[in-house]
């Protein structure tokens, strides 16, 4: 039997939060969140690739293992413009502290698929503002969603997640699920996140390469989550999810909830947005926008690599050109056997 794991699809992920909610303790049970996975659990593909074993009891099996890496990623020069015309050979791969054994694939990424999950935190501390981010919200849907070709849903949230609108590429039902959701009830972001990558972008079926992305609009507090933090971005990478931040925090007193979107974002090689006034929440959009078209990605086999379920960073480092920064993902967890 030949076995064949990919890890590691490119995705993005967007959260869209409206700050902090009053505590409430009523739940959703279409959308309740799962239970936390199994300690070095990893994304396993649903079925072998290839024939099944011969009934000729005289022949051989043979187990043969490929893993393949694939990343995401951008790159700015030192003004902080995206670069778009550079080739594989302006990078390295480093992974697990190892030159990667082999470069497989490279291209950019302006027109693969979108997965796109929009994460909106319906609270009742920006009532006053709710309404400008909803239409901020459905412009971007509109310029980002392709007919036939991206998908895109809608999530709120307080205590729980709802899903105002699934899967579609139909930009009036997501606009229709963006002014659907209404403000009120505690916060519970970690546990939105982690319900969005797991059972929304980890279920979704797909029949070739997407980029995956949640776009988060909160003010970063959380007081009613049953994951932590870092368990909500564990499940993230574990769904190759890319998530970008816009904080609704307009004081500019950079609170300790901008931190924690700014935690969310560096980890899973998103970006986090910290407006100041409430007409550049259109702006962070449109920006998230222009980056999900300027992207690149690649496909790389690991040195040394073992399926032990653990975790292993990466870095894309730009060589022969002064001033590039790249930006992706920081690392990725193995498959298990």
């Amino acid at each position: 039997m030949k076995v064949r794991s990919v890890i590691l699809f490119s995705g993005v992920l967007v959260l869209v939060s409206l700050g902090s909610i009053l505590a409430g303790q009523e739940s959703a049970p279409q959308t309740q969140v799962p239970d936390k996975p199994k300690a070095g659990a990893g994304s396993t593909s649903g079925s072998p690739l290839g024939p099944g074993p011969s009934d000729d009891d005289s022949l051989t099996t043979i187990r043969h293992t490929v893993n393949e890496v694939n990343v995401v990623f951008t790159v700015t020069d030192k003004h902080g413009h995206y670069v778009k015309d550079l080739k594989k050979e302006n990078f390295k791969v480093v992974d697990d502290n190892k030159p990667a054994a082999e470069i497989r694939s490279f291209h950019a990424e302006a027109n693969l698929p979108l997965e796109v999950g929009l994460l909106v935190d319906a609270s009742n501390s920006v009532r006053d503002r709710f309404k400008f981010e909803q239409q901020a919200a459905v412009e971007f849907l509109n310029q980002t969603v392709r007919p036939k070709y991206d998908l895109a849903f809608v999530v709120g949230f307080d205590v729980t997640p709802e899903v105002t609108q699934d899967f579609t590429d139909d930009t009036e039902k997501l606009a229709y699920g963006v002014h659907s959701l209404r403000p009120g009830g505690g916060t519970a972001m970690y546990d939105a996140l982690y319900f969005a990558c797991r059972d929304k972008l980890m279920k979704a079926q797909h029949t070739g390469p997407v980029r995956r992305a949640i776009i988060l609009l909160s003010d970063g507090d959380d007081n009613q989550s049953h994951v932590t933090r870092e368990e909500a971005i564990e499940m993230a990478q574990r769904a190759e999810v890319i998530v970008y931040t816009i904080s609704t925090n307009l004081s500019g007193t950079g609170r300790h909830g901008d931190k924690v979107l700014e935690r969310i974002a560096d980890a899973t090689g998103g970006r986090a947005y910290v407006p100041f006034q409430i007409n550049e929440v259109s702006n962070a959009f449109a920006a998230i926008q222009e980056e999900l078209r300027s992207q690149y990605a690649i496909s790389y086999k690991p040195a040394d690599f073992l399926p032990d379920g653990r975790y292993r960073s990466v870095e894309i480092l730009a060589v022969g050109e002064k001033g590039l920064r790249v930006r992706s993902r920081h690392g990725y967890y193995a498959p298990s056997q």
